[in-house]
């Protein structure tokens, strides 16, 4: 163990040097993760999704829909059969957000992808569980499914997603940013510190 810390820190010539690139890193790190708030991404809050100013026409269509007085942004969008799934789930969809915003590649109109399809059905059965078992016999009917003979083929009637009927719950007609140009959002709090701003405000006033 003692070669090993020995290995590892540096010689006494570099030594201050190395904690001073250390240190700018950590520091760098630091502040990447204040300006892209990333507190904000671990908690369920409907806000965070409005950090990215595209997501604008999610937020204020999910506010105006009936699922806001019960159902946040990650009660439909992310797991819960288990609390790591859920965060990794998160973590991995978060990079992938991040990197296409960061590279400004985002399109015009966001289309779910088949693995949040999934989740999002899910999440459509868990909550709506007691509607699903009295009344399957119902919407198979209305959907012209046959249950004895898709059991019989071994078709996999899954594949009928809840929103092939639902198809304005919750987010409306909303395609695209420029569907809702006018979509009045929660604005995200300026990462610049108050003393900051103060400061340049003396100065603005100053150079008058």
């Amino acid at each position: 163990m003692k070669n090993i810390v020995k290995q590892i820190i540096p010689p006494d010539k570099w030594r201050l040097s190395v904690l001073i690139i250390v240190g700018i890193f950590f520091g760098f790190a630091a502040y990447a993760l204040y300006l892209s708030k990333f507190p904000s991404y671990l908690s369920d809050s409907p806000e965070t999704c409005v950090n990215c100013h595209i997501m604008g026409p999610e937020y204020a269509s999910w506010s105006h829909s009936s699922h806001r007085i019960h159902a946040t942004c990650n009660d439909c969008h992310v797991p819960h059969n288990n609390i790591f799934n859920k965060y990794f789930f998160k973590a991995k969809d978060g990079m992938r957000h991040a990197t296409i915003f960061t590279l400004r590649t985002e399109p015009q109109a966001i289309i779910i992808k088949e693995a949040s399809k999934r989740v999002v059905q899910q999440n459509c059965e868990r909550c709506h569980t007691y509607l699903l078992n009295h009344n399957k016999d119902k919407m198979n009917a209305a959907l012209g499914i046959n249950k004895e003979e898709d059991e019989d083929e071994g078709e996999d009637n899954n594949e009928r997603k809840c929103w092939d009927c639902h198809r304005e719950t919750p987010h409306g007609k909303v395609k695209s940013i420029s569907s809702a140009p006018n979509a009045y959002v929660p604005l995200p709090k300026s990462p610049v510190p108050e003393w900051l701003n103060s400061l340049m405000n003396k100065e603005k006033t100053n150079n008058k």
